[in-house]
């Protein structure tokens, strides 16, 4: 009598959060689109600089954004999740010509999402914005890293 297999299904929230780092390690201008698989038409996203409501205002808002920049790539180093929940640990290298004079530079960051069904219904974003673009601008970017130094003197 042969045994009847038992196909264990994924867990919902492994498929989005494999699917999210699938898309954010690839992400570039010209595969943008591939963000919609993984974004809720009712998304809220959040960065230290942006609240975004809704798919269409992040597709806008991811347009724009990679219209401006040379290059901007993710690395994903871990992540946890539950049932319907993720937080991401990153690495984001970019460049934009306004910046630095386009030099490439990096920021790590952190990503609490949240899940409704198969996609992310909450993203929100956590990293140093002085860091990611202060820091870059000549003038101001002396003052904030003579800051840093004498807070922790």
């Amino acid at each position: 009598m042969a045994e009847s297999a038992t196909v264990h299904s994924e867990p919902s929230s492994e498929r989005v959060i494999d699917n999210f780092i699938s898309v954010y390690s690839q992400l570039g201008k010209e595969n943008l689109a591939d963000l919609e698989a993984i974004y809720h038409p009712n998304v809220v996203f959040e960065d230290p600089a942006h609240r975004i409501e809704g798919w269409y205002a992040l597709q806008d808002y991811f347009g724009q954004l990679y219209r401006n920049i040379l290059h901007c790539e993710f690395t994903i180093h871990h992540y946890l999740t539950d049932d319907n929940q993720a937080f991401v640990q990153w690495t984001m290298s970019f460049a934009h010509p306004d910046i630095e004079k386009g030099k490439t530079r990096t920021v790590e960051g952190c990503t609490r999402l949240e899940f409704d069904g198969e996609k992310v219904i909450h993203h929100r974003d956590y990293f140093d914005l002085g860091e990611m673009v202060y820091e870059g601008v000549p003038l101001l970017g002396k003052v904030i890293r003579l800051i840093k130094t004498r807070l922790g003197q």
